[in-house]
Order: structure tokens, then sequence, then C-alpha cells
């Protein structure tokens, strides 16, 4: 007999699911800027600097946010 999920789990499964398809627009936005074609055939290089930007600028946006909750 198969459960069924229960509505905080469907909740869990939904926020996961879209924080993952936000950081893959971001990860693509920024390959864009910086003139990168993700994937296997591009540089490790390129494909770390990419990941090192989304990490600058997702720390950058938590630092606004902790600034403006202390307002």
């Amino acid at each position: 007999m198969a459960r069924k999920q229960s509505s905080k789990s469907n909740r869990k499964s939904s926020k996961k699911r879209n924080a993952r398809q936000s950081m893959d627009k971001m990860k693509y936005e920024i390959a864009n800027e910086f003139g990168v074609n993700l994937g296997p055939e591009a540089s490790s290089r390129c494909n770390g600097q990419v990941g090192g930007e989304m990490t600058k600028r997702l720390v950058g946006m938590a630092r606004n946010s902790k600034k403006k909750n202390k307002k």
C-alpha cells in the first residue's frame, strides 16, 4: 500500500525544486555574461569561474539581507 506524501513533504520538495531552478538560472546567466558554454567540453577554469561568481553573489545577497533585517 503506497502512502501519499504529506502536504508538508510536498512543500519541502517544491521549495527544493524552486531553489534548484533558481540556482540553475543564475548559473546560466553568469555563464552567458562570461561567455562560457558550461559542460564537460568547457575547461575546469571556465566552469570554476562561474561557480566562484555564483558563490560571490550568493554571499552578497545574504549580507544585504542580513543588513536589511537589522534595520
